[in-house]
């Protein structure tokens, strides 16, 4: 039989609680530690009530708030893999640089991606 890790144990509402916990707790880390994440916040709270006041359709609003969160998520995802790299040592090595500049390029992606929507989005509304 394989090891549990003591946080599978938990099930029902009690595992559905202590992963909201969890998130809380990377939210706060990540506000704290990432110099990106908060960047990026701000940006999505400015671009949200941006999109919120656009004359646009639900969907758009939707389609531009969607694209921010998910440079929020990548966000996470690339300071987890940081995290996980820089945990396991320091020492330049080029697996972990690649790792990294993986996560960097998803980031990069994300923040393309949500350009071109704003833009598509701006330019069918206004021209």
């Amino acid at each position: 039989m394989q090891p549990v890790s003591e946080f599978k144990s938990k099930s029902g509402l009690k595992r559905i609680l202590s992963a909201c916990l969890y998130s809380l707790d990377g939210l706060k880390s990540a506000w704290r530690h990432e110099h990106a994440f908060r960047q990026e916040l701000m940006l999505f709270i400015v671009g949200a009530v941006v999109a919120l006041a656009l004359p646009v359709s639900s969907f758009q609003k939707l389609a531009l708030m969607g694209v921010l969160v998910l440079v929020l998520i990548v966000e996470l995802i690339n300071s987890a893999i940081e995290a996980v790299v820089d945990r396991i040592s320091l020492e330049r090595h080029p697996l972990s640089k690649n790792a990294k500049d993986f996560g960097s390029a998803a980031v990069l992606l994300s923040c393309m991606l949500a350009g071109a929507t704003w833009l598509v989005v701006l330019f069918n509304r206004f021209y």
